[in-house]
């Protein structure tokens, strides 16, 4: 993984864990409710890659925030180019 992006996943771990602690909710507790291991959660505020979408989902579905999924890749303008070239041809 490019460094840019190792730093990005940091960067979002940073802010789950900043959530969890604006919320004054402990890891123990934040791993129970995303049925998900403290390690799992410790990864995932650590930024590792490797840590599974559905775990990382299920902590902002702890969080209240999960519903800005739903707009990842919703505006893909090089789909929607490629849409509307393919109705020209």
């Amino acid at each position: 993984m490019f460094p840019k992006y190792e730093r990005e996943l940091e960067q979002v771990g940073e802010n789950l864990k900043l959530a969890r602690k604006r919320r004054k909710l402990t890891s123990e507790q934040v791993a129970e409710r995303a049925f998900i291991s403290r390690k799992t959660l410790y990864e995932i505020e650590s930024g590792n890659p490797k840590v599974s979408f559905v775990a990382i989902f299920n902590v902002l579905r702890v969080f209240g925030l999960h519903e800005g999924v739903l707009k990842f890749a919703a505006d893909d303008e090089l789909r929607q180019k490629l849409q509307d070239l393919d109705l020209l041809y």
